[in-house]
């Protein structure tokens, strides 16, 4: 039997982001480092992690809402970010959220239930974080910028910043019902209503 240490926070969201970065370096410095997949919008989470993780040889990769996820044409995480991470040759996916986009227009428009939907607000149960920390993962396989059957750190939060530190065994999209969460490392305690 392994006891394991899991951070519960009281409220969910960005205030917990700081808490995660040190969850994410005590994981790397206790049992050894891990590809770290982490969500960000606009780009302030990934600068975190990126300056919290740069010394540490830790694979970071991010991954960001799709352009036009908002709004048509429109990209929200920061060029200027970008343009940093990409300098220190940190790995950004920019792609289709995996419960969203197709799915999300066929229920706008025919206000039927899908897959998709189902299994996103099916993890919404865990917090919004653990939806967003195995959607990541996924894409980063999806994308080659993980490999697939490893122990990765996923990083999600609720709306803005991280409250979220999964160790999941990732997997691509296409072999989602082989994912696993291995270890809960932090999440909040309840969902934001």
């Amino acid at each position: 039997m392994n006891v394991v240490e899991t951070v519960l926070f009281e409220k969910p969201g960005k205030n917990n982001t700081d808490d995660c970065i040190a969850v994410v370096k005590s994981f790397i410095k206790e049992r050894g480092i891990r590809p770290v997949v982490v969500a960000s919008t606009s780009g302030d989470t990934a600068l975190a992690f990126h300056q919290a993780l740069k010394k540490t040889g830790t694979p970071l990769v991010i991954v960001t809402h799709s352009v036009g996820f908002k709004e048509p044409n429109h990209d929200e995480f920061d060029a200027g970010i970008r343009a940093q991470l990409r300098k220190s040759k940190v790995a950004i996916h920019t792609g289709t959220i995996l419960s969203h986009s197709i799915e999300k227009s066929l229920l706008d428009g025919f206000k039927g239930i899908y897959p998709a939907y189902i299994i996103a607000n099916t993890l919404r149960r865990f917090g919004e974080g653990t939806k967003v920390a195995l959607e990541i993962v996924m894409e980063a396989c999806d994308a080659g910028l993980v490999p697939e059957g490893d122990e990765v750190i996923g990083v999600g939060g609720t709306y803005q910043g991280a409250d979220t530190v999964l160790l999941i065994n990732s997997r691509t999209s296409k072999r989602f019902l082989e994912i696993d969460v291995l270890e809960i490392l932090a999440r909040p305690r309840g969902r934001s209503r």
